[in-house]
């Protein structure tokens, strides 16, 4: 061992005092990916030595209670990043219990980060998303529910993982059993904070699924950059019948518009709430009435059981879909082309909103890989352009959030759209080709960020196969 980390610490040395200045920008590109390959796998060796310390009661020896303490002093940490160090151990690193030697708590995130495909920060995520899953939940789904989240972090990044696992919960309590509505209606609330000498106040809510749908498409509206700015006198406070001129007025004040986020936020609830304004005057929003879109299957409507998909990207239990349909219009999409009018050929440039509809309900937003804006989000994009021939017909769209349709160029950085082919595993799905900087091979990628229910449906084939690795950019031929 000694002579192994002998080794690490020459080459740290000499990684140290080379310079990069001589290297290729492709060869920079690929020592950027070794390294961080090594980084992932040398986490892995740190649960190792954190796993030995407590085997060897250090802690205990040194007169320190706890392991996090222990590290904290001896390495000089900070005391979060020691408590990660131990937390991280216990879920990834390999444990000793009366003198057997047992694999960890979970398997196939460690064994991903061995082999430098999942991150520290990955780990992490994927170890809180299975701390929120039931006791109750049979060992055979937390296990699918682990790979499946590994696979995933694999080949996508942190930032992607908790929706995904939120979706994954869904699924793995369907019906309630372990969440229930009552927990959720008495959790729910909204605080109005003490006005402060500056005239301030903080409001702290937990919203039920049903009021997050409710509200979503209004800060989508009228939150749009540009819209309700008051320090704006051409700013618009609605969508609701603008004419070409008035929609060019709409984009010179988006790209005046300073506000944050938050502060679009803020303004957007101010004016839905002033008694001129109200849902009747809300406007449209991408072509469609502003209004909350939920998206269930069949099967589950006639089982009452799951979870419904917002527009925006949310979730809603299937029993309170159900109830804010009973109070809605209704609109019926049947995708098939007798029904609504979806293949539009060359006669038309922009997508309809029957076609918009569909491409909410089956694609759910943005379909460029690992970008998680929801379809409130998105335009209409031809994968074959316009420009080039690309017919307005159903499979030909996709959704594109506007920085994602923004990369979509033939320049040396940009990234092109096709139909994936019959004979892929994502047959007729939108397929994004990064540039080669991201992906040498340039291989069609999906973004499975909004289907997790699919992805729990592939990956009980993958489990038969448990070395089988799932293709990701990092792997090595």
């Amino acid at each position: 061992m000694g002579d192994a980390t002998g080794v690490v610490f020459d080459a740290v040395d000499v990684l140290l005092n080379d310079s990069l200045g001589p290297m290729s920008d492709e060869d920079l590109v690929e020592l950027m990916r070794d390294w961080e390959t090594t980084r992932r796998r040398m986490a892995a060796f740190e649960h190792k030595l954190v796993r030995e310390i407590e085997t060897r009661n250090l802690p205990e020896k040194a007169g320190v209670k706890r392991v996090s303490k222990y590290l904290e002093q001896t390495l000089r940490l900070g005391h979060s990043e020691a408590r990660a160090r131990v937390r991280a151990a216990e879920q990834l690193g390999m444990r000793q219990t009366g003198g057997e030697v047992l694999e960890p708590r979970l398997p196939w995130t460690a064994a991903y980060q061995q082999m430098g495909m999942v991150s520290a920060d990955s780990a992490r995520r994927i170890a809180q998303i299975m701390d929120r899953i039931p006791a109750e939940i049979a060992v055979e789904d937390r296990d699918l529910a682990e790979f499946e989240l590994a696979g995933f972090a694999a080949r996508s990044t942190p930032d992607d993982l908790p929706k995904i696992g939120d979706r994954i919960l869904g699924y793995l309590d369907p019906d309630g059993r372990f969440t229930r509505e009552v927990d959720r209606q008495r959790r729910r609330g909204v605080t109005l904070g003490k006005q402060g000498v500056d005239g301030m106040s903080v409001i702290t809510a937990q919203v039920t699924p049903a009021l997050r749908a409710v509200l979503d498409p209004i800060f989508a509206s009228l939150a749009r950059p540009g819209m309700c700015n008051g320090d704006d006198v051409e700013s618009p406070w609605t969508t609701e019948g603008l004419d070409d001129e008035a929609l060019a007025g709409l984009e010179r004040a988006a790209r005046r518009d300073p506000r944050t986020a938050a502060q679009r936020n803020h303004d957007a609830l101010l004016a839905f709430l002033r008694p001129e304004m109200g849902p009747e005057n809300t406007g449209r929003h991408r072509g469609l009435p502003v209004s909350t879109i939920i998206t269930m299957s069949l099967a589950e409507v006639e089982a009452a059981a799951g979870v419904a998909t917002t527009a925006s990207g949310g979730t809603v239990p299937l029993e309170e879909a159900l109830q804010l349909a009973q109070q809605s219009e209704p609109f019926l999409a049947i995708f098939d082309h007798a029904g609504r009018p979806l293949h539009l050929g060359r006669t038309k440039r922009l997508a309809n909103a029957a076609q918009r509809m569909a491409l909410i309900a089956t694609e759910r937003g943005c379909t460029r890989p690992g970008c998680n804006a929801p379809a409130t989000l998105t335009q209409v994009h031809h994968v074959t352009e316009w420009n080039k021939g690309g017919k307005t017909d159903i499979e030909n769209l996709t959704l594109a959030c506007d920085a994602c349709h923004a990369l979509i160029h033939d320049g040396p950085g940009g990234w092109k759209t096709v139909a994936m082919p019959k004979d892929s595993e994502y047959a007729g799905r939108t397929g994004w080709i990064p540039p080669a900087h991201i992906d040498p091979s340039r291989t069609p990628q999906v973004n499975d960020r909004h289907h997790a229910g699919e992805l729990m449906a592939a990956s009980l084939e993958r489990l038969r196969d448990r070395t089988r690795p799932p293709v990701t950019w990092w792997s090595r031929p």
